[in-house]
C-alpha cells in the first residue's frame, strides 16, 4: 500500500515504476534461466571431475597391488617349493631363495615391501627380515591361513585393522607403522596340494601418499573403507567431519556412485562420491562441502546478478538524469513547504529560471518572510505580557509588608527602643534600595544575599522568639548572576508556612553550591513541613502557568510558582524551584541556575 501510494503521488515515481517494469524484468528473465543452464551444467562438470578423482585413486591402488602381487610368482619357484617340502635345509638353499627375493626388488622396484616370507605348514619359514626361522605356531591356526587352505587359489588382502599377533609368522612386529599383508597359498606343482603359504607386508603409507596426491574441492579429503566397513585410512580431520563418517551410510540404491550424492548435515551440506577397488574390494570415498564442489556455479551466478544489478543501475540511472531537468525544480519547493509546515521557517528556495515554476518559488519565498515577521511579533508581544504579569505579581509583595513593617516600627517607637528603630528601618531602606536596582532585573548572588538578610532582619525584630537564621553560602558563588527577588518569597513561604506554625524557636538556613554547569541555592527551614498529599499538590501547582493576579493574591503572595515561572521563562525548562519537605521536620526550597558570569541571558 505504502510503495502504491508512493507511485501514485509523485509524477516522477510513476515514469520511474514504468521503466523500472520494462526494463528489470527482461534482464531478469534472461539472468534467471542463464543462470539455471549454466549452474546445472557446471556443477554436473564438478560432480563429474570428483567422480573420476576418486576412479583415479582406486585405480592407484589396483595397480599398485597387481604390481606387487607379481612377488606372488615366487609360489612357483622350484627352489621355494623345495624348501617348503623338504624337512632340512641348507645354507645354499636359503641363499637361492633370499637371492632370489633380491631379485624381484631389483627388477621391479618395490618401494613399500617391507618383507616377503615363506612358510610351510610345519612351521618352517624363511623372510627377509629373519631369515630361516622355526615357529612354535601351528601355522594353520591362522584364520587367514585357514582360508588360504580350504581355498588354495584365492588371494588375500589383509588391512592393518584385521593383522594380529599370529600373522605375524616369523615374529616380528611392526611397532611404528601399519602394515597390509597380501597372503597366498603355495600349491605342490603335481598333485596341486597345499604345502605352504606365502606373505608379503606392505608399508600402507602408500594409501596416505595415494589420497593425498588426489584432490576433491578444496578443503574435501578421500578415506578408504574395508570389505566389513572399517576404516583403513581417515586423514586427520576435525570431530565434526568425523562423526559424518561414522554415521555415512553409502546408500545400496538410489544415487549411483558415478554422480555421487548430496550429504545434508547440521552445517554445511556435504558432496560425497563412492567407488569400489577392483583388486581389494575396499570401497574408496570422498567427502567435500557441496559449496566448494559448486564453486565456480556459484562464481557464474554471482556475475550474473551482479550483470543484471548492473544493468538496472545503468537504466535506472539514466532515467534518473533524463527526469531530473523536468521534476527537480517541483520537488524541491515541494521539500521546502512540508519543511515549513513542520514548522522550519527557515527554507528558502531558489528560482532558476524565469518559468511559472521560479515564479512560484518566489512567491513562496515572500509568503515565508511574512509569516516569520507576524510569528516574532506574536512572541514578542506575548513574552513582554508574561514579564509585565509577573513584575505586577512581583509588586504585590509591598504594599502588605511594608505595612506589618511600618506597625512593628510604630511599635517599637512607642516602647522607646531606639537602636531596633534605627537597625529596622535601615534593614528597610536596604531592602528597597536592592528591590529597585534601578528597574534592572539582575543582580549578583552577593547582592541577592544581602536583600535576603535584610529581609531577614526585618522579620527577626518581629519574631524575635522564633525566628533564627545562617547564610552558609560559598564565596566562589558571590559574582554569579541570579534574577532579582528570586530568595526573599522562599524565605517568606518558610517564615510564614513553616516555622511559624511550629511550637518553639525555628531556623531558616540559605546555602549554595556548584555543579558541572548549574548553581544550587537552597533555603532549609525546621518547620512543620508538608504532607505528601499537600506537597504532591504543590509540585503540580508550581509547574502550571500563572492564570491572575487574583489566584496569586489568594494563594498568599506571589509565591513558589512566580519564581519558578520567572526562572524557567529565562533560563529554560531544565532550570527552576525544586521543593523537598517531611512533615513534622521541615522543608528544604532548592533554586537551580545556569552557572555563568553574565549580566543576562
Amino acid at each position: 500500500m505504502r510503495i502504491k501510494r508512493w507511485i501514485s503521488s509523485s509524477l516522477r515515481a510513476k515514469l520511474l515504476a514504468l521503466f523500472i517494469v520494462l526494463t528489470t524484468i527482461p534482464l531478469m528473465t534472461v539472468g534467471v534461466i542463464s543462470y539455471q543452464k549454466s549452474y546445472n551444467s557446471v556443477s554436473s562438470h564438478a560432480k563429474a571431475s570428483s567422480m573420476l578423482q576418486a576412479d583415479m585413486l582406486g585405480t592407484n591402488i589396483d595397480n599398485l597391488f597387481k604390481d606387487t602381487e607379481r612377488l606372488l610368482e615366487l609360489s612357483k619357484n622350484p627352489v621355494v617349493i623345495h624348501f617348503l617340502i623338504s624337512q632340512s635345509e641348507t645354507y645354499e638353499d636359503a641363499k637361492d631363495i633370499l637371492r632370489t627375493f633380491a631379485l624381484y626388488r631389483d627388477t621391479y622396484k618395490y618401494e613399500n615391501v617391507l618383507n616377503i616370507s615363506l612358510i610351510n605348514i610345519y612351521g618352517k619359514g624363511i623372510s627377509e627380515r629373519r631369515g630361516i626361522f622355526q615357529t612354535q605356531i601351528n601355522p594353520l591356526r591362522n584364520q587367514h591361513f585357514q582360508t588360504l587352505a580350504q581355498n588354495p587359489d584365492s588371494v588375500l588382502r589383509i588391512p592393518p585393522a584385521l593383522i594380529t599377533s599370529l600373522d605375524q609368522i616369523d615374529g616380528f612386529t611392526y611397532e611404528d607403522r601399519g602394515v597390509i599383508s597380501i597372503m597366498a597359498a603355495v600349491k605342490q606343482q603335481i598333485t596341486h596340494e597345499v604345502i605352504g603359504f606365502i606373505t608379503i607386508d606392505l608399508d600402507d603409507a602408500f594409501i596416505k601418499t595415494f589420497c593425498d596426491q588426489v584432490k576433491i574441492g578444496k578443503t574435501g579429503f578421500f578415506y578408504i573403507l574395508d570389505q566389513n566397513g572399517s576404516a583403513i585410512y581417515v586423514p586427520p580431520i576435525d570431530s565434526d567431519d568425523l562423526s559424518i563418517i561414522r554415521k555415512t551410510a553409502l546408500p545400496s540404491s538410489g544415487p549411483s556412485g558415478e554422480d555421487g550424492f548430496v550429504l545434508k548435515t547440521h552445517g554445511q551440506p556435504k558432496f560425497i562420491v563412492h567407488t569400489a577397488s577392483l583388486a581389494t574390494g575396499w570401497t574408496i570415498i570422498g567427502m567435500a562441502p557441496l559449496q566448494e564442489i559448486v564453486a565456480e556455479a556459484s562464481s557464474i551466478r554471482q556475475l550474473i546478478i551482479v550483470s543484471v544489478v548492473l544493468s538496472i543501475v545503468f537504466a535506472i540511472t539514466l532515467h534518473y538524469l533524463l527526469t531530473k531537468r523536468l521534476t527537480r525544480p517541483i520537488q524541491l519547493l515541494q521539500h521546502k513547504m512540508r519543511l515549513t509546515a513542520g514548522g522550519y521557517l527557515e527554507a528558502k528556495v531558489k528560482p532558476v529560471g524565469t518559468d511559472e515554476i521560479a515564479d512560484l518559488g518566489q512567491s513562496f519565498n515572500i509568503m515565508v518572510e511574512k509569516i516569520k515577521e507576524l510569528l516574532e511579533q506574536s512572541i514578542r508581544k506575548q513574552q513582554q505580557l508574561q514579564k509585565a504579569e509577573l513584575r505586577t505579581l512581583q509588586a504585590q509583595i509591598n504594599p502588605h509588608f511594608l505595612y506589618n513593617t511600618l506597625d512593628s516600627i510604630i511599635w517599637m517607637a512607642e516602647a522607646g527602643k531606639s537602636e531596633g528603630v534605627i537597625q529596622i528601618v535601615k534593614a528597610l531602606s536596604d531592602l528597597f534600595r536592592i528591590s529597585l536596582n534601578k528597574g534592572r532585573d539582575w543582580v549578583m548572588i552577593r547582592t541577592e544575599l544581602a536583600h535576603a538578610q535584610s529581609y531577614l532582619v526585618i522579620q527577626q525584630m518581629r519574631y524575635r522568639d522564633i525566628l533564627e537564621y545562617r547564610i552558609e553560602v560559598d564565596p566562589e558563588l558571590m559574582e554569579y548572576p541570579i534574577l532579582n527577588m528570586t530568595l526573599q518569597p522562599l524565605i517568606e513561604n518558610a517564615l510564614y508556612h513553616g516555622i511559624k506554625n511550629k511550637r518553639g524557636r525555628g531556623l531558616i538556613v540559605i546555602s549554595g553550591y556548584a555543579e558541572a554547569s548549574a548553581v544550587i541555592l537552597t533555603v532549609t527551614d525546621n518547620g512543620i513541613g508538608i504532607s505528601e498529599d499537600r506537597l504532591a499538590l504543590l509540585r503540580h501547582q508550581i509547574m502550571q502557568p500563572i492564570q491572575s493576579q487574583e489566584e496569586e493574591a489568594q494563594g498568599g503572595g506571589f509565591g513558589l510558582q512566580n519564581v519558578h515561572q520567572r526562572l524557567q521563562l529565562y533560563f529554560g525548562s531544565e532550570y527552576g524551584v525544586r521543593l523537598e519537605s517531611t512533615a513534622g521536620s521541615g522543608t528544604t526550597i532548592s533554586v537551580r541556575i545556569p552557572k555563568n558570569r553574565r549580566n543576562s541571558p
